[in-house]
């Protein structure tokens, strides 16, 4: 029962499966399930046999979470190439979408403790998205896509560019309960195209004053002064 509720989770945010016999093949199914085996023996400090499993898994699916991670229930990454590091710490119905990095900023140092970033429940992290540190990403939160955090995240914002900065939303779009690919589908997740954005915005505010403007003025003829004819 608790199999067929996490693939219906899947389902219910990702449109592409016809059956469940379909998710059950996806690479983030997979990865996670042998993920949970891999942190089991760590939890026990079989270490080698966890980074046995972890590789295995890495090789069949190219998705690298650490045996040292935990994750809550109905976690999906959406296709793979994600690496999740160590100290890091997943809540409930979180979703991932294909090359996110949720790592570390100091691999040098050789010293342990919280190095990983911590996603709480419902967050999703758009493709591309580097989530970097012990920072906390906030439950609710979008993280779009390409996005650099390297800064704790509050609950419900939405998160776009390199450094990521909050955008606003609507509240429409705020209180939809699944929004893919991290934010709006109207909202330009590549950095490159941030500034064209933002000037489009700005043109269509400058528009839109323009109208009123013109709603302002009285029509030409009316501004007009009438000519007198001369007499000849």
């Amino acid at each position: 029962m608790g199999l067929i509720a996490y693939l219906d989770s899947v389902k219910r945010r990702d449109p592409a499966p016809r059956s469940r016999w379909e998710i059950l093949i996806y690479p983030g199914v997979w990865a996670l399930a042998l993920h949970r085996v891999a942190h089991f023996l760590f939890s026990l400090r079989f270490f080698f046999l966890a980074r046995l499993v972890n590789h295995v898994s890495r090789l069949f699916t190219a998705i690298d979470i650490h045996p040292g991670a935990r994750i809550g229930r109905n976690f999906f990454i959406d296709h793979g190439f994600v690496v999740i590091g160590e100290t890091a710490e997943i809540g409930n119905d979180v979703t991932i979408y294909q090359c996110v990095t949720l790592g570390g900023t100091d691999p040098a140092g050789g010293r342990g403790g919280k190095r990983h970033p911590t996603v709480l429940d419902g967050a999703i992290i758009g493709s591309g998205a580097q989530v970097l540190g012990p920072i906390t990403v906030g439950a609710m939160a979008r993280i779009g896509a390409n996005a650099v955090v390297t800064r704790d995240v509050p609950e419900g914002a939405t998160m776009v560019g390199i450094p990521a900065k909050p955008v606003v939303m609507t509240a429409e779009e705020y209180v939809k309960p699944f929004l893919p690919y991290g934010t709006p589908c109207a909202q330009k997740f590549d950095p490159e195209t941030q500034k064209l954005e933002l000037l489009r915005c700005e043109i269509e505010q400058l528009r839109a004053r323009l109208d009123e403007l013109t709603r302002e003025r009285p029509p030409e003829q009316e501004r007009r002064p009438r000519r007198t004819s001369r007499a000849s």
